[in-house]
């Protein structure tokens, strides 16, 4: 899916307003919806909402001004490219409703596979029913614990990219500081006016006793499955969080002692601070884990200070390792993902899967690795409940346009195309890559890197346009990831010299 940061690199500018007055001042459109559409990798489902007239043509643009960054931000030819370049593509109108979208966990029906993750996002009434409001399926509930937590301040840090949106995200934020009665209280008001929303009680118990008991009262008070926190890497002490997830025998037993408190279904949330899942998920099923939910944050240092060496974020003076999130980590998360999917002692565990979901894009990447449902935190915190509405409707027209009948039908698809070792792969032909010169502005990007990091393949002429030495090439594609232009692509394949 190369092409679709096209749009997306081209809206910089746009800072994804609160109340936009983009909006307010067109009148005709709800362009910020359609921004955030383009930003979030939607651009079919958006250019689908647009009629058969262009709504930009001959108008003077009052969006543009009234934007609050006057100027920077090219709306109407954004939407002009959605109307007239992405919406003749098209193969068909959006689906009428979002039955496609319907799925279960464990037998419990879901509207969609969309959920919010055990957190922050997740952590109270207002915050749930707000979600619940906006189209999310149901949420992961923040631990429920009988700990006294006291958060530190600050207890964020992160890292950027080249437009200031968040790449990767570290937490040292703790469990849920409501007492469990509070808790209990929130899922029974929940429950009363949201009847067809999932509620998934993530908990953590010091002992036996506490995991039995905390399943116990979570399925009195409304929950429609358990949640069982074996990973969260800032509560390590004293045998907690995810020196359990490393540690088999304690996630079988543990598990066990939590099914004995209840009759809904029980997932485990494993942690991804081991070299492989699978012994601690084979070690859950055996304690009678319904599902697995993976993967939970990554152990991290995201910076240093150069001046107070402390590490971020700095609380007085000390930091400590966190929690890492966001985009960055969803290579690995696909990867553990993929593990679990492919392995055969797992067969028939519901998979919840999470980590670095942004658009529904990346959700589909999870259920074609075998997720059946996603859980979503960190895109919440940047951008709002609202992603939900892009969330659904990317998938939506992905799954029409596809001919599935269900999500269902997609889950699983790419699994039998990964291997765990490279020595499957095929190595007898090259792919050269296509040098598309009207697309190229001549930066050299792609000579400097197949020359420093590469094989000496690429050169420039007189024009400033790349030239391929096929002898040299081995078709490594560097060039195609680095060119800023996306005017490289591949193209023909050769037998490659003996």
């Amino acid at each position: 899916m190369i092409e679709r940061r096209l749009y997306r690199s081209d809206m910089i500018g746009c800072v994804l307003c609160r109340d936009a007055p983009c909006a307010k001042a067109c009148g005709r459109l709800d362009c910020a919806a359609l921004l955030r559409s383009v930003w979030f990798d939607d651009e079919k489902a958006a250019a689908a909402r647009l009629g058969d007239e262009n709504p930009c043509l001959n108008c003077a643009a009052p969006c543009e001004s009234a934007c609050v960054r006057a100027g920077q931000v090219p709306i109407r030819e954004l939407l002009t490219r959605l109307h007239d370049e992405v919406r003749p593509g098209l193969e068909l109108a959006p689906p009428e409703n979002e039955d496609l979208l319907k799925t279960e966990l464990c037998g419990v029906p879901l509207e969609n596979p969309f959920l919010l993750s055990s957190s922050v996002v997740a952590s109270t009434y207002d915050m749930c029913a707000r979600a619940f409001d906006a189209g999310w399926a149901g949420a992961a509930f923040k631990t429920i614990c009988t700990l006294d937590i006291h958060e530190a301040s600050p207890r964020f840090s992160a890292i950027t990219g080249d437009n200031g949106s968040i790449i990767g995200f570290k937490n040292i934020e703790q469990l849920s500081d409501h007492s469990v009665a509070e808790n209990m209280e929130i899922f029974r008001r929940l429950k009363e006016k949201y009847p067809t929303k999932f509620i998934l009680a993530s908990i953590m118990g010091q002992n036996e006793a506490e995991w039995e008991e905390l399943s116990r009262l979570c399925e009195e008070n409304g929950a429609d499955a358990i949640e069982l926190n074996f990973s969260c890497p800032n509560m390590a002490e004293g045998g907690l969080g995810s020196d359990i997830g490393q540690v088999p025998e304690l996630v079988e037993r543990f598990t066990a002692a939590a099914k004995r408190g209840t009759k809904i279904p029980v997932l485990a949330k494993l942690t991804p601070n081991v070299a492989r899942m699978s012994p601690a998920a084979e070690a859950a099923k055996r304690g009678g884990a319904d599902g697995i939910a993976a993967i939970n944050t990554i152990k991290s240092i995201t910076g240093v200070n150069p001046h107070t060496y402390v590490a971020a974020p700095a609380v007085h003076g000390m930091s400590a390792v966190g929690g890492y999130s966001g985009n960055a980590v969803k290579p690995i998360a696909l990867r553990f993902i993929t593990e679990l999917g492919q392995n055969p002692k797992l067969a028939g565990m519901h998979l919840s899967a999470m980590g670095g979901v942004e658009n529904w894009s990346d959700a589909l990447e999870f259920i074609l690795l075998g997720a059946g449902s996603i859980q979503v935190t960190t895109a919440v915190m940047q951008y709002g409940y609202r992603i939900i509405d892009d969330l659904k409707a990317g998938l939506n027209y992905y799954l029409a346009e596809k001919g599935f009948r269900s999500v269902g039908e997609a889950r699983g698809l790419a699994l039998s195309s990964v291997s765990e070792t490279t020595d499957v792969l095929e190595r007898d032909t090259v792919i050269y890559p296509k040098f598309h010169r009207e697309k190229c502005i001549g930066c050299g990007r792609c000579e400097i890197s197949c020359a420093d990091g590469g094989h000496q393949a690429i050169r420039l002429d007189e024009d400033r346009r790349p030239r391929l030495d096929a002898k040299k090439c081995v078709g490594c594609h560097l060039c195609v990831l680095v060119c800023p232009e996306r005017a490289i692509t591949s193209s023909r394949k050769r037998v490659a010299k003996a």
